[in-house]
């Protein structure tokens, strides 16, 4: 996810909190049948079909990510349509991007959105390899791109700065290498200022967010090359690499959880790798949260996806099964409590993201409590800190306004 993060995870949660989650659920590619479902924490309800029931309409085919970009706007990757579908809290249609084909993984700073794209297009303009589009969240329009590496997938924002990982991953099938590059671009000029080899290939899937740390898959090239986890540092810009993968990851704000998948065609057999990483000493130790958890996950057919709530942090997992058929979601709190069971969600339950229960929550009215309220500090409304390049909806010493 996708996925949001809350950067002050150490401060106390408010146990009247609860999480609505929206799950994206890929479907089978060129099929036409990628599907949100939501759970709906105040009636403890899961709805399948959800973005169709409320619209009228399908959603696309293959959905590959969803962020939530202010208090009431979430984006979708629609893959194979080629579009940026935004919904709001509700599930309503906000409007569509289109001329973003192949689009991968998405970041925001609160007014623009950032893409990531396979493609060699984006409307008139031409690239070599793929590039980022940046999109005005007001008019859902592209107002500029940068041509990256080939085949360009996770991308974060920092410090008004993009953070880019560059796969190479039609490799197998192109003329060209796999990649090893995380590209750094000027969100602002949208210029690629430079280019950090990695010397992992194929930095393929998630990217997680946790202050100035990334956590980054590299997949390898599934025969002789094997998976990594790396830790990119965006101050100092340098990386820390761990020998297993983080094919799924997430975070609390300051620890990484990890769920690696390595597969081989040389054996056809798939080895998991479930792993907690504190960037900031750059070590790991086996297992998430607890036993539970650990032994939940470790159970599951085909893991699917991870992801940490910013509001309550309970963390929520999915079972992909055959691929083919309806998966599964999980949740739990820290302490490794259900916080419901099972739930039938739809194929391939790729993506979760969560927003609290109520008309108008903020991670920062949710999580941080009046302790803080009147530290200085600017927050946007999932509670993470921001610099003065953020725009949009912020909340500093307990009141809310739109930085432009």
């Amino acid at each position: 996810m996708a996925a949001m993060l809350c950067c002050c995870c150490a401060m106390a949660q408010s146990n009247d909190v609860k999480d609505n989650l929206i799950i994206c659920n890929e479907g089978n590619w060129q099929s036409d049948n990628g599907q949100l479902s939501f759970y709906d924490a105040t009636t403890g309800t899961l709805t399948n079909k959800w973005f169709r029931t409320v619209n009228n309409k399908k959603l696309g085919d293959t959905p590959n990510d969803i962020i939530q970009i202010n208090d009431d706007l979430f984006a979708i990757c629609v893959n194979w349509s080629n579009i940026i579908q935004y919904i709001n809290r509700k599930g309503e249609d906000m409007g569509a991007t289109e001329n973003v084909p192949n689009n991968r993984r998405m970041c925001t700073d609160g007014k623009y959105l950032y893409v990531t794209s396979y493609a060699h297009q984006c409307g008139s303009t031409t690239f070599t390899k793929g590039y980022v589009a940046k999109i005005d969240v007001d008019t859902k329009n592209i107002v500029a791109t940068c041509e990256v590496g080939w085949e360009p997938e996770g991308i974060r924002f920092y410090n008004g700065k993009l953070y880019v990982a560059n796969t190479g991953g039609y490799a197998f099938s192109e003329s060209h290498d796999y990649e090893t590059t995380i590209q750094i671009l000027d969100a602002k000029s949208m210029t690629s200022i430079k280019t950090i080899d990695t010397g992992c290939i194929n930095l393929y899937g998630e990217m997680s967010q946790a202050g100035q740390y990334l956590c980054i898959n590299s997949c390898g090239d599934y025969y002789e090359v094997e998976p990594k986890t790396i830790i990119f540092d965006c101050k100092t810009e340098t990386c820390h690499i761990f020998n297993f993968p983080c094919t799924y990851n997430t975070t609390d704000g300051q620890l990484f959880y990890t769920v690696g998948s390595y597969f081989s065609y040389n054996t056809y057999d798939y080895v998991y790798y479930i792993n907690t990483i504190d960037p900031s000493t750059m070590t790991y130790s086996e297992g998430i949260y607890n036993d539970v958890v650990t032994n939940e996950i470790r159970d599951l057919t085909s893991p699917y996806e991870i992801y940490v709530s910013p509001y309550t942090k309970n963390i929520y997992f999915t079972d992909a099964g055959s691929y083919a058929s309806a998966g599964y979601l999980y949740g739990y709190t820290p302490d490794g409590s259900p916080v419901f069971e099972r739930q039938k969600v739809y194929i391939n339950p790729a993506h979760i993201i969560a927003f609290p229960t109520g008309s108008t929550p903020t991670a920062v009215d949710a999580t941080f409590g009046n302790k803080y309220r009147d530290n200085g500090i600017t927050y946007d409304l999932l509670g993470r800190p921001v610099d003065d390049n953020y725009r949009g909806i912020v909340i500093k010493n307990g009141k809310k306004f739109i930085k432009k």
